[in-house]
């Protein structure tokens, strides 16, 4: 019965679409470049023609936290989570004209509705979408996602930033720790935007 319960959790949490053609990509806002060097092989891939990363920083801490990884390719001074996924993406081949701006989002759900606003005023219509975010932070990320772009397909495109996968977040505390915790926010964040 226990281990019906993980593996309906792992599944649940651990979304991971083959990626599509799409309108735009989506990056959450975040301090790991993993998910922006995704988005931008991708988009050099031809799979979308925009790319919009989206973050101030996070509501926890006030402040942006500074480049989680790879701090010696990414030593810039970022302000913000926008400015160091626009800086992960230009270093990796996207041109400028290719990044929108979102700048203002502090957690997962105004990533998602600031997003929105900047796709509706620049008159992207967005049909299908890729969104890259971390593994374990799939569900979640999708779920925003989806809520504000109810009419979208979306195609989750996560990256392992952490060493939690799939694959072996039952193997330690930490990884469970995530887990159960991405459950426990869906559980106590998602009822509030509904």
């Amino acid at each position: 019965m226990y281990e019906e319960f993980l593996e309906n959790a792992e599944n649940f949490i651990f979304v991971e679409d083959r990626p599509e053609k799409a309108d735009i990509i989506f990056v959450p806002g975040n301090g790991y470049p993993q998910m922006a060097e995704n988005a931008a092989a991708l988009y050099r891939s031809g799979f979308a023609p925009y790319i919009l990363p989206s973050g101030r920083y996070s509501i926890v801490t006030g402040k942006f936290s500074g480049v989680l990884s790879r701090q010696d390719v990414y030593r810039g001074e970022y302000g913000t989570e926008y400015e160091f996924l626009r800086d992960v993406l230009l270093k990796n081949g996207v041109p400028g004209n290719a990044v929108l701006k979102e700048d203002q989002a502090t957690f997962t759900y105004e990533n998602a509705k600031f997003s929105r606003k900047v796709t509706d005023r620049a008159g992207i219509r967005v049909r299908t979408a890729i969104l890259c975010c971390k593994t374990y932070h799939a569900r979640r990320s999708l779920m925003y996602y989806q809520t504000v772009y109810p009419e979208t397909q979306f195609f989750v495109c996560p990256s392992c930033v952490d060493s939690i996968s799939r694959e072996n977040w039952r193997d330690s505390l930490e990884g469970r720790q995530a887990v159960s915790g991405e459950i426990s926010r869906i559980l106590m964040q998602f009822p509030l935007m509904l």
